[in-house]
């Protein structure tokens, strides 16, 4: 058996490798959008793979453009592509407020899912498949090891809402004597007249080895403090 022959039979542009293509992109980015859609995120399951299957149906057809019609350049319409799923991308990256911003995943995701559909759609279908798989396990496994990478370098950014009677001078001085450097603040007052509040926004790293749960139970301790919430 020839396997040279078998793979330039699927390279070409006929019904078969038309239908095992948009098969193939439908199925690899299906997987992605399911493990979005379980955690309920702004796109998933059928966003996916709307935007894989059109990326492979415009890989397809320059292909088709330039075999038929013997244009210079076969991947001109697949760069449009990567370029037009960031603005895709962004309308799924959402403000929740409190200095909290949701959805780069998703969106990086969805760019991956058409980079994933244009490869299918020109006939890599290694790369593909291998690429897909990988992805799938960034989205699926990878958020702990990322979470757990983050706890041990001992800092993190905060979100806390302080009485604006108190000094918040004093708020810093006991996180000092607990342990804790300060930096990156960004200190607004409520606009609410009958919220006596500032909203605070810093970067807290421990000199001493702690959890991201320790280091939000000890300063949630010191006086004044409303509210805090890591971001």
């Amino acid at each position: 058996m020839d396997f040279s022959k078998i793979l330039s039979l699927f390279s070409e542009i006929n019904i078969y490798t038309i239908a095992l293509r948009l098969a193939l992109s439908a199925f690899l980015s299906g997987l992605l959008g399911l493990d979005r859609g379980r955690k309920n995120r702004p796109a998933g399951f059928r966003t996916y793979m709307l935007v894989s299957i059109g990326a492979t149906m415009i890989m397809m057809t320059n292909q088709f453009v330039h075999e038929q019609f013997g244009t210079s350049d076969p991947v001109r319409m697949g760069a449009q592509v990567v370029s037009g799923i960031g603005f895709l991308g962004a309308g799924t990256i959402l403000s929740v407020g409190r200095g909290e911003v949701k959805g780069m995943t998703t969106a990086a995701g969805l760019w991956a899912a058409g980079c994933i559909g244009l490869s299918v759609g020109i006939g890599f279908y290694g790369g593909a498949i291998l690429g897909g798989v990988l992805v799938y396990m960034i989205l699926h496994s990878a958020k702990n090891i990322d979470s757990r990478i983050k706890s041990d370098t001992g800092i993190i950014r905060l979100y806390i809402e302080f009485d604006r009677e108190q000094r918040f001078s004093t708020f810093i001085e006991t996180a000092r004597e607990y342990g804790f450097d300060i930096y990156d603040l960004d200190i607004e007052k409520s606009k609410n007249r009958e919220n006596a509040i500032t909203i605070i926004m810093l970067t807290a790293k421990s000199r001493i080895k702690r959890s991201d749960e320790q280091i939000i139970d000890i300063l949630s301790e010191i006086n004044g403090v409303l509210f805090i919430h890591e971001i």
